[in-house]
């Protein structure tokens, strides 16, 4: 019998009461006293988006493998259940047990992106974890970061005693198996942190000190422990199909944002756009067989009940057996109500053809992404996707039935002019125009262009991660100037443009490059009422900037100071498999407009040849 840490009224008090009860279909059910280890794995943000993330799922599934391991989950409190949390004394609880999170052996935390930042700090302190690792003692869990944004895990060091760099499928046995042996010899906490230390992929930040130039840069950051590496470097599944995968995912009694079986069909990008972080971080490219997917989209529709299914990929369209499994899928779900998700697609003919295969056409739209309105700026971003080409692919979506088709942009990227601004406001009308120019009696009712304008954010390990960021008024001059421009169009009408929040790129900005000094002024705006800062009713930027004021940090430092290519930047110690002269050629090529063609036309010298596998090796005759 689960032991309820919440009572009827109190969740009937709450938006949601099914985020906190646990009991979904597939969920694991364990003996916690028979288990050696228990891990609470942790998605910083509400249930919702949290039992949409695949990693988790992979991970949970896989630690659950073990005889020797319970993992269970936690999710952000949304801001009800936080005060009642408050209020009523009651400490943050895992899901399956209810047993509370301070009690576990590790919380781990996966790091999708920066605006999470304070939500973590809200997890450990409802969980009555002490926030900083330096304050922790033998009785509280060990707390273990991942993810994308643990690639600069320094705005977070003090928080944090482990980051796991890399792909989760590869070590954890390693750092379990090395627990249980401490526990059973009476270890100390430092003890098994200098043991982790040692295992591939795993950084303490306590065992690393960092000093500082006069001009606020790094001066030197160095290894204070023998036992930790000067380097660390990423962990990567080399062979995909030997990497753990879901059989039986965990199915929400709500609709959450990805509601549908999740296939992953590859990873990693062999595009390399300079602005896109994760299409360097996961290099490079590794493809699953074919038999292998069909496998497992059986196995997984059958044991969810769901009615969709998600082919997941940086971009799909590079996944060499595409064909043969959208033959396959169509097939198999023939007749039974299930429809195909096909995200990240590119503009293209069999792309179209397949679109119009697995979509009803009268309810769907069409997502590109140009990224920049002018060929100039997407040679510079190194897009690979001509004018000819997007126009080509709105003339054969339009002739396939689609008339509404969404533009995704993104202003203040490096080089950018006016020119290349209203370049947005131009080629979406060019678009329209591809509608209009059409025989009356092939069109579908009335078109519908909506563009979208993100604001650039560089990233580490990008060719753009030295450069400049704009201010937020800079960010609004220029959102202003193209929407004006859209106004201007003839066919005004059918345009529709719409910008993301400047304040919060900024702040962005900060998290993503920013060093150890920020991470006060993270807690500062925790303290001060800093939480899901990524949803736009709650994020405050008068707080932050108050929270920035009160520990002496200059954002500015952070974004739109120029960067010296021989600085030393935060994340340096890491190896993420793409090497910083390499970088350095794709910045030096970004700023004389140089494309770089994409791994399979030739190979480019990133580093990632070293870790063996992927389109690296994959035979070119």
């Amino acid at each position: 019998m689960r032991r309820l840490a919440l009572s009827d009224e109190i969740l009937l008090s709450v938006q949601q009461p099914a985020r906190y009860i646990g009991g979904e279909v597939n969920m694991a059910i364990k003996d916690p006293a028979k288990m050696d280890i228990r891990f609470c794995m942790c998605f910083p943000d509400v249930y919702e988006i949290g039992m949409s993330h695949l990693g988790i799922q992979i991970l949970y599934d896989m630690f659950n493998g073990r005889d020797d391991v319970y993992c269970e989950r936690v999710y952000s409190p949304w801001t009800d259940m936080d005060k009642l949390l408050r209020e009523k004394d009651i400490p943050l609880f895992a899901l399956e047990s209810q047993d509370p999170v301070k009690d576990f052996d590790f919380l781990g935390i996966t790091l999708q992106y920066e605006m999470c930042y304070t939500n973590v700090l809200q997890i450990l302190d409802l969980s009555r974890i002490p926030l900083h690792a330096a304050d922790r003692t033998e009785a509280d869990p060990i707390v273990i970061g991942g993810g994308p944004c643990a690639y600069n895990p320094e705005p977070l060091a003090p928080f944090f005693d482990i980051f796991y760099i890399g792909e989760g499928e590869t070590v954890y046995g390693q750092l379990f198996d090395a627990y249980k042996a401490g526990k059973s010899r009476g270890g100390s906490r430092r003890e098994f942190l200098e043991a982790a230390a040692q295992i591939p992929g795993l950084y303490v930040p306590a065992f690393y000190d960092v000093t500082y130039n006069s001009d606020g840069t790094i001066a030197d950051f160095k290894p204070n422990n023998p036992h930790a590496p000067e380097k660390v470097t990423k962990e990567l599944v080399v062979n995909l199909d030997d990497a753990w995968y879901i059989e039986k995912p965990l199915v929400p009694f709500i609709k959450v944002t990805q509601d549908r079986v999740v296939l992953e069909i590859q990873r990693g990008c062999i595009r390399g756009c300079r602005f896109c972080q994760a299409g360097n971080i996961y290099r490079p490219l590794r493809e699953h067989s074919l038999e292998y997917l069909k496998d497992y989209a059986v196995k997984m529709l059958k044991s969810t009940g769901h009615e969709e299914i998600s082919l997941s990929s940086l971009s799909s369209s590079d996944y060499s057996k595409l064909p043969e499994l959208i033959g396959f899928l169509l097939d198999e779900v023939k007749g039974k109500g299930i429809n195909i998700s096909l995200p990240s697609l590119r503009i293209d003919a069999f792309s179209l053809d397949v679109m119009s295969k697995v979509q009803d056409v009268k309810k769907s739209s069409l997502t590109f992404a140009p990224e920049a309105g002018s060929q100039r700026l997407r040679d510079v971003i190194n897009k690979g996707l001509t004018k000819e080409a997007i126009l080509n692919g709105a003339r054969d979506a339009f002739l396939g039935g689609w008339s509404r088709v969404k533009l995704y942009f993104m202003l203040g990227q490096p080089t950018e002019t006016e020119e290349d601004m209203k370049g947005i406001a131009y080629l979406s009308e060019k678009v329209a125009e591809t509608f209009y120019d059409l025989p009356v009696e092939q069109r579908q009712k009335r078109v519908q262009i909506v563009a979208s304008s993100s604001f650039f954010v560089p990233k580490p390990f990008t060719p753009f991660q030295w450069a400049k960021q704009c201010t937020k008024e800079e960010f609004l001059r220029r959102a202003w100037l193209v929407r004006d421009t859209f106004q201007e169009m003839k066919n005004a009408r059918s345009l529709k443009y719409n910008y993301h929040e400047a304040d919060l790129s900024v702040l962005e900005g900060v998290l993503a490059r920013g060093d150890r000094r920020v991470a006060p002024v993270i807690e500062e705006a925790y303290r001060h009422g800093a939480m899901f800062d990524s949803w736009g009713e709650n994020f405050d930027n008068d707080l932050w900037m108050a929270a920035f004021d009160a520990c002496g940090v200059d954002p500015d430092f952070y974004t739109v100071r120029d960067r010296d290519l021989d600085e030393k930047l935060p994340w340096d110690f890491i190896d993420a498999g793409v090497s910083k002269e390499f970088l350095k050629r794709e910045w030096k090529r970004a700023t004389e407009g140089t494309v770089t063609p994409n791994c399979r036309q030739g190979c480019a010298g990133c580093g990632a040849r070293v870790f063996g596998g992927g389109v690296c090796f994959e035979d070119k005759n």
